[in-house]
């Protein structure tokens, strides 16, 4: 094949991947399974907190793999996204433990997750960070084609 023809990965192409994300100490957080691939527009925005940029340049059939400090990938934990709330707020049933993750409603009808980062004897400490913040994680990317 001529090299002048190997198609590389562009700011706006359409490409599929095949992925893995995971924690620095081996612990999966995402992948697609053997069989799918994960298709999406390089720079819309769509993909995990722009780990799309760091395919451009790839070539189909190339993998990438890419460590990423916190700053890089999901933030640093922002001690304004820790919010204290009664224990009478939840449900009775509702187990409050450390590292439980709850689904919080905003006004305009999103939900987005929260973890219980302390309980205390009226109180539960919520995390409204990412719960990837302060992470080091490590992406791992197949180009399986680029379509445009």
């Amino acid at each position: 094949m001529n090299p002048e023809n190997v198609k590389t990965v562009q700011e706006n192409s359409q490409v599929e991947i095949s992925f893995k994300l995971s924690l620095l100490d081996g612990t999966l957080v995402e992948k697609t399974e053997e069989d799918e691939v994960f298709a999406f527009q390089i720079g819309d925005g769509q993909f995990l907190n722009n780990l799309d940029e760091l395919l451009i340049g790839l070539e189909v059939g190339t993998t990438g793999k890419f460590t990423l400090m916190p700053e890089q990938a999901f933030g640093l934990p922002d001690p304004v996204n820790f919010q204290t709330m009664p224990k009478s707020d939840f449900p009775e049933d509702m187990p409050l433990e450390e590292g439980y993750v709850i689904g919080f409603n905003t006004p305009t009808g999103e939900e987005v997750p929260a973890t219980i980062y302390d309980v205390k004897e009226n109180e539960v400490v919520i995390d409204f960070n990412h719960p990837l913040s302060g992470q080091v994680v490590v992406f791992e990317a197949k180009i399986e084609s680029i379509l445009s």
